[in-house]
């Protein structure tokens, strides 16, 4: 009886080593081709502070090897980028035998819906917002003061911006699962849309630079996928109702007279 039960969490732990290993298989040649365009992904990540800078300005590196590790976190990110799709079928193919048929159906799309608003997060944030917020802050030269950023710091900064931003784009994703699971409701959402858009500005103070243009250029996007939000909250919750219906259940508002 021991032995059957441990058979089956044995073959579990053997197929998800065998997952992991074929996934940092997968980052690993994915490092090795970004870093053969180390200087080039940099380029990108930092052009948009150096629209911003004065001619003559370029970032800076402090110590020796700071250089050399900033290329090597830039390649292994941008690995983990290009491994993203054997990441996510080795996902697939670890969790999927476990899933019902409707599941299944369902954890793809959810896949799909994920990636989809991180990377519009992302963008939004590297294109919008960076712009604007170097600005704000390289605004603080004078004669006598000139910025001098490291590629360290610009690194650790935008990596930790285009991150915020991209999961602060999940906000729908977020607020229609709870209202699948009956947690929140479309006349909740609505009823405390004022505290949200004093959370999202509140936020947008935190994550963003302390001017007035950025936090707004932040919270308004929010303030839209709030919206989204309540529409994906409608739908899915007129569909949980009547699911709960159909199994039986009684609707909210219902007395058993």
């Amino acid at each position: 009886m021991n032995d059957e039960e441990k058979y089956p969490f044995t073959v579990h732990l053997e197929e998800l080593r065998k997952r992991l290993i074929t996934s940092f298989i997968a980052i690993g040649v994915g490092f090795v081709v970004a870093y053969g365009f180390k200087e080039h992904l940099f380029g990108i990540l930092v052009q948009p502070l150096q629209n911003v800078m004065q001619e003559g300005d370029t970032l800076i590196y402090t110590n020796l090897p700071e250089a050399f590790f900033t290329y090597l976190k830039v390649a292994l990110l941008a690995g983990i980028g290009l491994a993203t799709p054997v990441l996510l079928y080795q996902f697939w193919m670890f969790v999927a035998p476990g899933l019902y048929e409707k599941e299944k159906r369902l954890l793809l799309p959810i896949v799909f819906l994920c990636s989809f608003f991180f990377i519009g997060g992302a963008l939004f944030g590297y294109f919008i917002v960076f712009p604007w917020g170097f600005k704000f802050f390289l605004g603080f030269a004078t004669e006598t003061i000139r910025p001098m950023p490291s590629m360290k710091e610009y690194l650790g900064f935008a990596a930790k911006l285009l991150i915020a931003f991209g999961l602060v784009f999940e906000l729908p994703l977020v607020i229609t699962f709870m209202a699948r699971m009956g947690i929140v409701s479309v006349a909740f959402l609505k009823k405390h849309r004022k505290y949200a858009v004093l959370l999202f500005f509140a936020g947008a103070a935190i994550l963003t630079p302390p001017d007035v243009v950025t936090q707004v250029m932040m919270a308004m996007p929010l303030m839209l996928l709030y919206e989204i939000s309540i529409i994906g909250a409608r739908i899915f919750g007129r569909r949980h109702t009547e699911e709960a219906v159909e199994d039986g259940e009684p609707e909210a508002g219902e007395t058993d007279g």
